[in-house]
């Protein structure tokens, strides 16, 4: 079978771009034929994968790409005359590509995965400016409650637009998770069950050995919630003296960020250890006992806390979003509330001041990932979406 992924960006950034990629992988492994397109925008400093490439930007000109990116249009349509794909698989088209893509999938089988609330908010975040989440839909609000400037409220919402008219070239749309699901059904968008992404299977970390080690991985955005991790850590420490913390990733937020663990009077015990290829966060995360996402939004997923559960590392995690379907709470890790920074400490603490503790969640979600989230299984269920739009 011939498969072209589509994704705004072809590098190994974040959480779509690494289970796209993965996918063109693990279809590749089974004997089909897997192409990726992408924009050339780049989002950190990285090898570009795809195999066809359109034009983007990261500039204050990237809202016009959001609105309609003539480049992309064309570079589908040279992929499907060329390639001739089977089937195509989007992931995230918004940032980037745009909806000027659709229009050529019209007469291709076309599935959309969907990994951000970007089909229902301008912003993909659902969140407004205070940080608190966003309960209205597109539109004015966007503008007049401060989430955007004039120019780019204007085209984002021809990019509202025209996605809503052209969304009928897919066939199947898959929220990433129930989170996603429930926003795309609230506004009109029929869904297939949610299907969550997948890991690889991997090898277990070594047992934990002290000092006990609390670990981010992420992007240093606003939304990730760095800030509220940053502010637990002092109450943290007062419990469990010779925790330390690590900091893997970068982003807008990284020099701020810095100073924040040294004005709390922290930096001694954190470490900064900037953006990391898979191999070097795989290692640097072994020694963690527990693997934090103190996110302030409400993720689509939050493709880190199973990954964390493959590798047999115990999550705390805010109870928002798709992380309520990979943590349970109690088991193997704990949920806490949205930028709560005492229950966060207070969780944490609890998780580092018992091996036996950390050793047990860390096992229970491994079981937890090898059920529910591998890899394989997924491709399984997409290969079998696949199928089902080649038979209709």
């Amino acid at each position: 079978m011939r498969v072209l992924l589509i994704n705004d960006y072809g590098g190994r950034y974040a959480g779509a771009e690494t289970l796209t990629l993965g996918l063109r992988s693990a279809l590749r492994e089974r004997g089909h034929d897997a192409r990726l397109l992408a924009s050339d925008a780049r989002l950190l400093p990285g090898e570009n994968l795809a195999d066809y490439r359109c034009a983007g930007t990261t500039s204050r000109f990237q809202p016009l790409f959001e609105a309609y990116n003539v480049s992309a249009a064309r570079a589908v349509r040279r992929a499907i005359a060329e390639f001739r794909p089977d089937v195509v698989h989007v992931s995230m088209f918004l940032w980037q590509l745009s909806p000027a893509i659709l229009r050529p999938l019209r007469d291709v089988p076309a599935v959309y995965h969907v990994m951000t609330y970007k089909p229902v908010c301008p912003l993909g975040t659902k969140m407004l400016p205070d940080g608190s989440p966003c309960r209205y839909a597109a539109g004015r609000i966007c503008r007049s409650g401060g989430c955007q400037t004039w120019p780019s409220w204007i085209a984002r919402g021809a990019q509202q637009l025209l996605w809503r008219r052209w969304r009928g070239a897919f066939d199947r749309i898959v929220p990433i998770s129930e989170s996603v699901g429930a926003a795309l059904r609230e506004a009109g968008i029929a869904v297939l069950p949610p299907l969550a992404p997948g890991v690889a299977v991997r090898e277990p970390r070594p047992p934990l050995s002290d000092p006990p080690v609390v670990a981010f991985a992420g992007r240093l955005a606003r939304e990730k919630g760095v800030d509220v991790l940053l502010h637990a850590m002092p109450a943290v420490l007062a419990r469990v003296p010779e925790a330390r913390l690590l900091v893997a990733g970068d982003g807008p937020d990284a020099t701020r960020l810095r100073g924040l663990a040294a004005r709390l009077g922290i930096e001694q015990r954190t470490r900064f250890l900037g953006h990391l290829s898979a191999r070097e966060l795989d290692d640097a995360l072994s020694p963690a006992w527990v693997q934090v996402v103190p996110s302030l939004w409400h993720e689509p997923f939050g493709l880190v806390a199973p990954e964390a559960m493959m590798r047999g590392t115990a999550v705390v995690a805010t109870a928002a979003g798709g992380l309520r379907d990979s943590v349970v709470d109690g088991k193997t890790g704990f949920l806490v509330p949205i930028g709560d920074t005492d229950a966060l400490g207070g969780a944490l603490a609890r998780v580092l001041s018992s091996k036996e503790t950390a050793e047990a969640m860390g096992a229970a979600g491994r079981r937890r990932a090898i059920d529910e989230f591998q890899e394989s299984a997924v491709v399984d269920a997409f290969l079998a979406i696949y199928a089902d739009m080649l038979a209709a």
